[in-house]
């Protein structure tokens, strides 16, 4: 499994053209010091210090987030470097990305005059299929790609099928079972949303070391059964969800944190598809 702090190459060959931005007075804003990334199914994750508002708070206004072209061959960007995004925090989900298409990125910082600093350290990255590392944003930053269902039976036909698994939806859709909020702190939330959807820390006070030590859905019935209120979402902590499965039995799910930020957050997680089974099996990953 890929872990958020495993580093990848770093590239320094220059890009393209500077992309400064306008002159004007002030004072240009420091480049991100540096710039690491998490390959995603259909998306990158990218991370960078915040040197640029931390050294210098009164004159930063945002980052703005490039990416190009990126052969693997030569390790070299392309010159087609096109905005992906602005943001605040030091950290983008660049999403929507062809699987198996590398893409080069780097980001800037942008003061409140409009100037653009240098680039940070380029960073050559390629989305790929994964039964792990699901990216889902924060409700209130981007709806659209905040909310999961585990399963849904998409053809009627009974039988969990790979393409019915780990559904990534709006927040505003009624048919999910969970999506990632914000509170006003800045916390992230997973909060349940289907009926009869429910959700437990698997262990309250510490952390898992990977998914499948969440291996068994404990039974909460004689304790008031599992929360339908929602649960702070803590790096590196397992998550249990109980579904009602329409036909009797309850279902299963397994989510494990692995990075929340201000804006998104990165989980992997399992479903058990045999009707009231609590044993937690991970995904296989398609064509295995």
């Amino acid at each position: 499994m890929r872990h958020w702090w495993i580093p990848a190459l770093i590239l320094f060959a220059a890009c393209g053209d500077d992309n400064n931005g306008p002159s004007g007075p002030g004072i240009t804003p420091e480049a991100p010091a540096t710039l690491s990334s998490t390959s995603l199914d259909g998306a990158i994750a990218l991370v960078w210090a915040d040197n640029p508002f931390q050294n210098d708070p009164d004159i930063f206004a945002n980052y703005q987030v490039y990416s190009a072209s990126f052969s693997i061959d030569t390790g070299e960007c392309g010159d087609d470097f096109s905005v992906e995004g602005t943001t605040v925090a030091p950290e983008f989900l660049v999403a929507a990305m062809p699987n198996g298409v590398p893409r080069c990125f780097t980001v800037t910082a942008v003061s409140v005059d409009g100037l653009e600093s240098d680039r940070s350290p380029l960073r050559g990255d390629t989305p790929r299929f994964d039964s792990r590392n699901i990216a889902l944003s924060a409700a209130p930053v981007t709806a659209n790609n905040a909310g999961f269902r585990f399963w849904e039976d998409l053809n009627d036909n009974g039988s969990v099928e790979l393409d019915e698994l780990g559904l990534v939806r709006s927040a505003n859709s009624p048919d999910i079972d969970f999506f990632v909020d914000r509170d006003g702190n800045g916390d992230l939330f997973l909060a349940p949303v289907r009926p009869g959807t429910g959700v437990e820390y698997y262990d309250e006070a510490d952390p898992v070391q990977d998914l499948t030590s969440v291996d068994f859905a404990p039974d909460l019935s004689g304790s008031g059964g599992y929360r339908t209120t929602a649960i702070q979402a803590l790096p590196g902590f397992g998550y249990v969800f109980e579904m009602d499965g329409g036909d009797g039995f309850p279902r299963y799910g397994a989510v494990r944190v692995q990075h929340v930020g201000s804006t998104f957050l990165i989980l992997d997680w399992a479903y058990q598809s045999d009707p009231g089974n609590p044993e937690l099996i991970v995904r296989p990953t398609p064509g295995q």
